[in-house]
């Protein structure tokens, strides 16, 4: 299976974003934490082994899934991927036989052939050809192999694109979109969509916590003080509550396996 040819998406940019918000992500990642366990306990639900002999998890991060994953799963291989080469640093791998990193987009990442367990949290959205990524990850998977996903519908950050203050990623999916881009030979297993609300006091925090989580890495612009307050006035009128302002995190949750 080829590499996928270079995306759209300004992955210097991406990457850089990342990198900023790498020290500050698993501390401000609420949501992405929820999300992580919870793809690790559908996988758990569908029937996964507690054992697989090669794994390879894409968009690792700081290891919100990865810690999940281990918390439940045993390794004979684990095969660790992530944009950012400095997220290596943070990973520990206990009960994995034997452990890896390799940084890079994973269009183009060198992949292991019959995988047991592919699986990603939080990360598809930035693929710009989703369909060819799915192709790809199918081609390493072994018969019977688990692909284990989560993206974000195209509610996501609903409140910030009302506003017309989102940078959106380039492959916001629902649950209903993603049959249609499963390849041959990968079928289906589970799809669940769940928004995740989180809650700020001020415009300020919400603003603060998208950049320690990297997630509006396609944004632009500066703030100045009176954009600022110009934003939030906006923001309160047309979403606050109970003196909050809520962020919308509209989760997509994908199992299949190989036939």
């Amino acid at each position: 299976m080829k590499d996928i040819a270079a995306p759209l998406l300004d992955q210097s940019r991406l990457r850089a974003s990342f990198r900023r918000g790498l020290e500050t992500y698993h501390k401000d990642a609420t949501a992405q934490a929820r999300i992580a366990r919870r793809l690790a306990e559908l996988l758990r639900q569908a029937g996964a082994p507690q054992y697989f002999g090669e794994a390879f998890e894409f968009g690792c991060g700081t290891g919100l899934l990865t810690e999940e994953l281990l918390a439940h799963h045993s390794f004979g291989q684990l095969t660790l991927n992530d944009l950012v080469p400095e997220a290596a640093r943070g990973q520990v791998v206990p009960g994995c036989g034997e452990a890896r990193f390799v940084s890079g987009p994973v269009e183009t990442a060198p992949l292991p052939q019959g995988l047991d367990l592919i699986a990603s949290a939080s990360t598809v959205q930035w693929v710009a050809d989703l369909p060819a990524l799915l192709e790809r990850l199918t081609a390493h998977l072994a018969p019977g192999g688990w692909l284990a996903l989560s993206g974000f519908g195209r509610g996501q950050f609903c409140e910030l694109q009302a506003l017309r203050s989102s940078g959106e990623a380039p492959s916001y999916a629902d649950a209903e979109d993603w049959p249609a881009m499963m390849p041959p030979g990968l079928e289906l297993v589970k799809l669940e969509q769940s928004a995740q609300v989180l809650e700020f006091s001020s415009a300020l925090d919400l603003l603060r916590h998208l950049r320690r989580t990297g997630v509006n890495a396609r944004a632009g612009g500066q703030w100045s003080r009176a954009r600022l307050a110009a934003f939030e006035n906006d923001y309160r009128s047309r979403f606050g509550r109970n003196g909050q302002l809520p962020l919308t995190y509209d989760a997509v949750w994908v199992l299949a396996r190989k036939c």
